[in-house]
């Protein structure tokens, strides 16, 4: 089976199988909710999924490992998680 969420930077098939699990099943799919929103439709249907999850799909959406992303952009996704 061809992934297309697989495809991105820093998705593999558990991540995918989750998002797939939350209605999201293309990258359009995901830059038309954002990372903050597609986490918590993760965790909202009970997937334990960390927050390295959060930076992974954010990372994806700019096509950029997760851990290159700077620490005020995680501090700016957690906040935003927050409201």
């Amino acid at each position: 089976m061809n992934d297309e969420l697989q495809s991105m930077k820093n998705l593999g098939k558990t991540s995918a199988q989750w998002l797939h699990a939350v209605g999201i099943h293309t990258p359009s799919d995901l830059r038309r909710l954002g990372a903050v929103e597609a986490y918590r439709s993760v965790r909202a249907r009970g997937f334990r999924a960390s927050r390295v999850l959060l930076y992974a799909i954010e990372g994806a959406l700019l096509d950029i490992h997760w851990n290159q992303l700077p620490e005020a952009h995680k501090a700016e996704l957690n906040a935003r998680l927050q409201q």
